[in-house]
């Protein structure tokens, strides 16, 4: 864990740290409720949010479970692809 997170906060690599907004933990509401069967959780659903506002697909996670099956978008139809 010391090392991912040394990784993603080194200049050199592309990671991006974004902090939710409001609206993002509502829409995390919205995708704890479409996926209820994944019991996603607060944080998994702020990730999924936040990947979605900012159109970005590529999420670096450890959680293959959740993030796997959730789809994201206005018709739920795009996929996330997980990092490393």
């Amino acid at each position: 864990m010391r090392k991912l997170i040394a990784e993603i906060f080194d200049p050199a690599t592309r990671y991006e740290y974004e902090l939710p907004l409001p609206s993002d933990l509502v829409r995390a509401l919205e995708l704890d409720a479409k996926f209820r069967d994944l019991n996603l959780g607060l944080v998994d659903g702020t990730v999924a949010a936040v990947a979605e506002r900012r159109k970005i697909y590529r999420v670096l996670t450890i959680d293959r479970r959740d993030f796997t099956t959730i789809r994201i978008g206005p018709h739920f139809s795009r996929s996330l692809e997980l990092l490393p």
